[in-house]
């Protein structure tokens, strides 16, 4: 019998490698204050870890480099969509499959067509862009997260779910007329990257089906979320990734996928349906704006890439790698009483900001402000998911989003474990002066995906 080792090692080895962008504090400091706070205006180079996303981050393998070289640039037909459309409906099992640029493209196409005012998208919770396009169609964006969602401090296997009573009782409110679908998102990134359940999905499905609701699934982690399901849902020990995930999108009637995370490409998505009528106006609106139907704003290059990496992610030596590095920095936090979301997610550690920095009000962006500290104090990019991302104003009062957080997302097979002990040292060092760090106030703001162009500066002491 094979012995179990306790130590889980990267799958791989490394190939290529590109230099880190090392800066002095003062250095740091001058270039938050030409950033105005908002570290998406600060230029990479100048970052030495960047954990603002896992979105188009990682790094390719040899066989995707390969699958490039492919890659059939034809402006119609191309080779290469044929092997993009096989894998993707290998994968989800939906008939139509149309390819766009990155994942806001699929929502956008699908929103602009299917939503509109008067109507309601239920959700477990809808992620910044896809928020912004459903409202953007005129239409309301409603989550309803299981309660223990919102409990951050208290562990669970799967607080990605969907309260399935609140969906019942929220259909009826509304009419079901009304409600053009009900999204999954795979995993749960708003709140913590948490997993979805096989069972909460298949109740889901149910009342969708009960009521005629289309149900979608945004599946930019569905890998991580199938992995999940195997190492903690009773029934799916013994079953493979790969059989997990062909399930999960049976449950639905087609799927938005930002390919950029677990297709393990650096750009691209795709939307899959099986609704002839949805996917004859979607392909017209991805005419329009994206391009051909066989290409949808990619070039073959890009088809041939995603398909490998569709391949290569349900590799479950590359999936406990991936679930194990994530815990690892949680574990490092979690021992510096740092709080953060429990358990750790897929893709991310998100720490409580709220908790962490209980000197600052919502108004003063905690989470931001601690975004803003670690990229002063080592150069390290993170990402402020509170009241900067989604908090607004209603009849000229400051509504506060329900939680505070800083996504920590780690890109997929880039950084070792040196790095992530990095982090962990420069954290135990804000820690013991997180009493210190002050509030932030917002100068500039777009009404709608603030947090990607607002301008802030630290409040007087």
């Amino acid at each position: 019998m094979e012995k179990s080792w306790k130590t889980i090692i990267e799958p791989f080895r490394i190939k290529t490698v590109e230099p880190l962008g090392f800066t002095t504090e003062a250095e740091r400091e001058a270039i938050l204050r030409e950033a105005c706070y908002n570290v998406f205006a600060i230029p990479a180079d100048k970052v030495l870890i960047d954990f603002l996303t896992d979105s188009g981050t990682g790094a390719m393998s040899a066989e995707q480099w390969a699958a490039i070289m492919r890659g059939d640039e034809s402006y119609a037909g191309a080779r290469s969509f044929f092997v993009f459309e096989k894998a993707v409906r290998a994968l989800t099992g939906y008939r139509y499959i149309l390819p766009v640029h990155q994942g806001r493209a699929a929502e956008r196409i699908l929103m602009g067509v299917t939503c509109g005012p008067g109507k309601t998208v239920l959700s477990n919770s809808h992620f910044d862009t896809t928020r912004a396009n459903v409202e953007a169609s005129g239409a309301a964006a409603l989550d309803l997260p299981v309660p223990e969602a919102l409990d951050f401090d208290v562990s669970g296997l799967f607080k990605g779910d969907m309260d399935v009573r609140a969906l019942e009782s929220k259909v009826r409110e509304i009419g079901p007329e009304h409600i053009p679908m009900v999204i999954m998102t795979l995993t749960n990134n708003s709140l913590g990257g948490q997993p979805v359940s096989m069972r909460n999905l298949r109740e889901v499905s149910q009342v969708c089906r009960n009521y005629r609701i289309p149900l979608i699934l945004d599946v930019a982690r569905f890998a991580e979320n199938a992995f999940f399901i195997k190492l903690r849902e009773p029934g799916y020990a013994s079953r493979s990734a790969a059989d997990i995930a062909r399930e999960i999108f049976s449950h639905a009637q087609g799927c938005m996928m930002s390919a950029k995370k677990d297709a393990l490409v650096n750009i691209g998505g795709f939307l899959a349906l099986n609704d002839p009528e949805w996917v004859a106006r979607c392909r017209e609106a991805l005419i329009l704006t994206e391009g051909f139907p066989t290409y949808g704003g990619l070039a073959g290059r890009d088809l041939e890439a995603m398909a490998q990496g569709l391949v290569e992610v349900l590799d479950e030596q590359y999936l406990a790698y991936r679930l194990r590095s994530v815990e690892y920095l949680g574990d490092g936090l979690r021992r510096l009483g740092v709080p953060i979301v429990e358990p750790p997610g897929g893709h991310a550690v998100y720490i409580n900001a709220k908790k962490f920095l209980p000197h600052i009000p919502p108004s003063g962006y905690p989470g931001q402000a601690l975004v803003c500290e670690l990229y002063r104090a080592a150069g390290i990019r993170s990402v402020e998911i509170g009241s900067l991302m989604f908090g607004r104003r209603q009849d000229g009062a400051f509504v506060p989003a329900p939680m505070e957080l800083v996504r920590l997302a780690i890109p997929r097979r880039v950084y070792t474990q040196s790095h992530i002990d990095f982090v962990i040292e420069v954290f135990a060092d804000i820690a013991r002066r997180a009493p210190t760090l002050r509030a932030l106030r917002l100068l500039e703001s777009p009404s709608r995906l603030a947090h990607f162009t607002a301008k802030l500066m630290p409040e007087p002491v």
